[in-house]
């Protein structure tokens, strides 16, 4: 079956982006199926960097089909923003496909989310500010407007009429802010839904279709399994699921429809916004990571935590992703390195634990398990076969492989397209 789902393995910023692009060159589909333009991909082809938030990474094979499926969140100005930049850089825009059944993202949405956030003090999520969770949470109060209504002046004028008096109430009273203008907001949107129309269709009959004629499909996840609201780090997580379970319900397409499942693993760790993080340091060697590695937000631009690889966490994601093959990234960013460390479980008073535990107490009260690895000290970003990695280096994957139960697919030792070594021949 033609079908494979893209997943993030820790928390997100793995390099999804890179090996999506990768593995869209033999894509006729990709789909993004959760999240919003909270996240963020950074593609790089022949030296030129494209930051996506919206746009599968599919965007830049000319013929492909994009699907934006249902369980996206939709901020329609930010999906316009990006589609024109793309124009502006020679980038046909022709082949996207919206849901008429994902939700659309509103001003209220984005201004919730901020001061929404930021009313919490300590206990603050860190968030993006995009609007996205309380888009989701309009959804499942089953308030939301969705596409289809965007596309229906009088639905959406009826729907937006009564959303914006409770939203309004709600800023008013629990944020003393000023309301928004009904008009504006009317006004906005309207010149959105006509400039989208074109796009808009039954993402899931077009699916259907394609499944059917065995064409290849890429589906690609945003986020990542330690950020999924049921079984990441709860409540720093994101408002969707970002495992493989959550491509099925996001697209419209039944489990048995999914072929393969690739992991994108960092050779390292990263993470942003706040909640535990087991092998993070907060020392010279995080800095070190972070410098070497350019670890800052694509949307956001934060400076992203930084810490050894968990292998631990990625054996989690293969068990709840029944995750096939591992594709490494930023293995040449270790490059430098005497020693590396990984951890490869978690001990709790004296315990090895069994799997992550669901308790942030417990989980920022473990002791990570760690082995010491020698380091290669050599550039690797020039190599193109496995053969010719240094032993260290080949050492240290396959040891990731060990731990996590997760067979290595693809290896990347830098950005672009060319720097990529494929050991998986069978992922289509």
């Amino acid at each position: 079956m033609s079908t494979v789902v893209i997943i993030g393995s820790q928390w997100g910023d793995e390099g999804k982006g890179k090996i999506v692009d990768y593995l869209a060159q033999q894509a006729e589909t990709v789909v993004r199926s959760q999240g919003g333009s909270n996240a963020g991909h950074t593609v790089a082809v022949n030296g030129e960097e494209y930051k996506l938030r919206l746009l599968p990474s599919g965007i830049l094979y000319k013929g492909t089909h994009n699907v934006i499926a249902n369980g996206v969140a939709v901020d329609p100005e930010t999906m316009l923003q990006e589609m024109d930049a793309m124009e502006a850089r020679g980038i046909d825009v022709s082949g996207i496909r919206l849901s008429d059944r994902a939700q659309v993202v509103l001003p209220y949405h984005r201004l919730m989310d901020g001061i929404g956030d930021e009313k919490l003090g300590e206990n603050k999520i860190g968030t993006t500010h995009r609007g996205i969770g309380p888009c989701y949470v309009d959804r499942d109060n089953r308030i939301g407007i969705r596409v289809c209504d965007l596309m229906d002046p009088d639905e959406f004028a009826r729907k937006l009429k009564f959303n914006l008096e409770l939203k309004n109430k709600e800023l008013q009273l629990l944020y003393d802010h000023e309301p928004l203008s009904y008009d504006e907001i009317y006004k906005e949107y309207m010149g959105y839904a006509e400039r989208l129309r074109p796009y808009v269709c039954d993402t899931i009959a077009l699916l259907d279709e394609e499944i059917k004629a065995d064409r290849k499909i890429l589906f690609e996840g945003a986020q990542a399994t330690m950020l999924d609201i049921d079984y990441g780090t709860y409540p720093y997580v994101t408002a969707s699921h970002p495992v493989s379970g959550g491509v099925t319900v996001g697209a419209g397409v039944a489990p048995n429809k999914i072929g393969k499942v690739v992991g994108v693993v960092k050779a390292y760790c990263t993470r942003v916004g706040e909640g535990p993080f087991p092998t993070e340091q907060l020392n010279e060697i995080g800095d070190r990571i972070r410098d070497a590695g350019h670890e800052y937000g694509t949307v956001t631009g934060r400076p992203r935590r930084t810490g050894w690889l968990d292998a631990f966490v990625v054996r989690y994601a293969g068990i709840l992703s029944g995750i096939d093959y591992m594709a490494v990234t930023r293995l040449d960013i270790l490059d430098g390195f005497d020693e590396i460390k990984m951890c490869t479980g978690y001990r709790y008073k004296g315990e090895m634990l069994p799997g992550v535990p669901a308790s942030l107490k417990v989980l920022a009260e473990v002791e990570p398990v760690y082995e010491t690895l020698p380091g290669w000290k050599e550039d690797i970003s020039g190599i193109r076969n496995y053969e010719d990695l240094p032993e260290n280096a080949k050492n240290y994957l396959r040891r990731m492989s060990e731990v996590t139960g997760i067979k290595l697919g693809i290896v990347s030792v830098g950005p672009n397209r060319d720097q990529t070594i494929v050991l998986a021949h069978d992922i289509f």
